[in-house]
């Protein structure tokens, strides 16, 4: 049983009754929730049948996870779920979404695990009874460890194998799961992952990270196909994380041509298939050779941009990019000593710069606007046109929190940062902006990938040697915007 700091009403009664008036309110049906994924809250690495995903392997790897840390009990989610969904219940969360771990459902990438998949059909019905509407996220980078042996990625099989784990998990989920995401920010699952060596599989390999992108891609359309097949009705989806790159001085052809390849390298290397059904000219100059195109077949681009109902943008920070070095450069902090390579596959000589702005405790510069602008350029030239609704699906900031002698954690930083982001999405949707959702990441402190459990995200702290919960002040003040539907002034915070 999971111990969970109380928070009693007497508490939360004299915090709103102390709380400013609200100003700005959220449009009518736009959901508030928050987020998670299957490897780093469920633990149970190897119990009921799930075998090694590539995060299980990775983790091995010496001086891959900040400690050696890894998801092998993590959060014991797949064991304290109904614990969980009952402090989203308390937060008051419109929606979860979680995502389904493709090594718990088909072991090794073989037939369906009946024990594995009773999971998630549990989570989804506790979800239900809470009045919680579940988001299912097909693929938040766990591959079966025996797939990435067979190519991962790279290998354009694995995109079918994908298109078969989605029917899988939709004959077990389709009569109560009606929001589905195939892939979670597919740039990390290919370039951080096969080309820049950063996250599992840990391969450095420029050609291989192209396939990876283009094959992920080809594994969304397809299951984006195969579930409109079995139900119309279904809103299917993708989660991209974009980034709003801008040069350092725009008056400078280098850097304006610095800023286009991250764009291109970044965004727009997703969005243009998804929406257009092409990459971009100036990216296939840039990156053409180096793979991309001898992995493009008659056909695929026409899957790809099979017509979708949502797309979720996840924002953490932008970019102000150079040909240049910074005088003090900002290349982001690693977190061992392993050697790795730029994520980028053609963008030697970028320089990434500090704008002089805060920063959260992964060295990520805190910068609000950011998302009303990158809001406002994708519903202009993407989702926009092509009818698909717009939802923020995570955002959020590591800090070193501490608990205070009164038990409570007060996470002033964090509070800031998620009003400061909700904000932002007001201002995007008086400035005509439809967004219709925004997910916080994480509704949970949890193992962060190469971080290990040395950053935490969470609106609830988690202690991994008791596993009791502690709600944060900053998920008790997104308590208090879901329940009242708005936001104070900002110089009332």
């Amino acid at each position: 049983m999971t111990t969970i700091q109380p928070t009693t009403t007497a508490t939360t009664d004299a915090a709103a009754a102390a709380a400013p008036a609200l100003v700005r309110r959220f449009p009518e049906g736009f959901l508030l929730g928050a987020a998670a994924a299957a490897y780093q809250i469920e633990g149970a690495a190897h119990e009921d049948g799930r075998t090694d995903s590539i995060w299980d392997a990775f983790s091995r790897v010496p001086g891959a996870v900040v400690n050696a840390d890894n998801g092998d009990v993590a959060c014991d989610h797949y064991h304290r779920y109904r614990d969980d969904v009952a402090l989203m219940r308390e937060l008051g969360l419109d929606t979860y979404r979680f995502s389904t771990s493709w090594a718990r459902v088909h072991p090794d990438g073989g037939p369906a695990n009946a024990t594995g998949v009773d999971f998630y059909s549990r989570l989804v019905d506790e979800l239900l009874d809470a009045d919680i509407l579940p988001w299912l996220t097909l693929y938040h980078w766990d591959l079966p460890q025996a797939l990435e042996e067979q190519g991962g990625w790279a290998n354009r099989d694995t995109a079918f194998r994908f298109r078969d784990y989605a029917l899988t998990m939709h004959d077990a989920l389709g009569d109560r799961v009606k929001v589905w995401t195939t892939l979670n920010e597919p740039w990390c699952s290919s370039f951080l992952s096969y080309t820049a060596g950063a996250h599992a599989p840990g391969r450095q390999d420029v050609e291989a990270g192209l396939r990876a992108a283009h094959h992920l891609l080809l594994g969304h359309g397809l299951a984006v196909q195969a579930l409109r097949e079995r139900d119309e009705s279904l809103e299917l989806g993708i989660t991209l994380n974009l980034t709003v790159a801008k040069p350092v001085d725009p008056s400078r052809p280098g850097d304006v041509d610095a800023a286009r390849r991250i764009d291109g390298q970044f965004n727009r290397v997703f969005l243009d298939p998804i929406f257009r059904g092409h990459y971009a000219g100036d990216l296939l100059a840039d990156v053409g050779h180096l793979g991309l195109r001898d992995a493009i077949q008659p056909g695929d681009l026409e899957i790809i941009s099979a017509p979708i109902d949502a797309l979720g943008v996840n924002y953490y920070h932008g970019e102000s990019v150079s040909d240049e070095p910074a005088a003090e450069p900002l290349e982001g902090q690693a977190p061992t000593d392993r050697p790795t390579r730029s994520p980028f596959p053609a963008a030697d000589g970028v320089h990434f710069h500090p704008q002089g702005l805060p920063r959260t405790g992964m060295g990520w510069e805190v910068q609000p606007d950011g998302l009303r602008e990158l809001l406002g350029r994708v519903h202009r030239e993407y989702s926009g046109p092509a009818g698909v609704r717009l939802y923020v699906t995570e955002n959020g900031a590591a800090y070193d929190d501490e608990v205070a002698t009164d038990g409570a954690v007060h996470d002033v930083e964090r509070t800031g940062f998620l009003l400061g982001h909700l904000d932002a999405i007001l201002d995007a949707i008086e400035e005509g902006t439809p967004v219709h959702g925004y997910f916080y990441w994480s509704i949970l402190d949890n193992f962060e990938w190469a971080w290990g459990y040395d950053k935490r995200f969470g609106l609830v702290r988690v202690d991994y040697d008791t596993q009791e919960r502690t709600i944060k002040d900053s998920g008790l003040a997104y308590q208090r915007v879901i329940r009242e539907r708005g936001l104070p002034a900002a110089s009332a915070r």
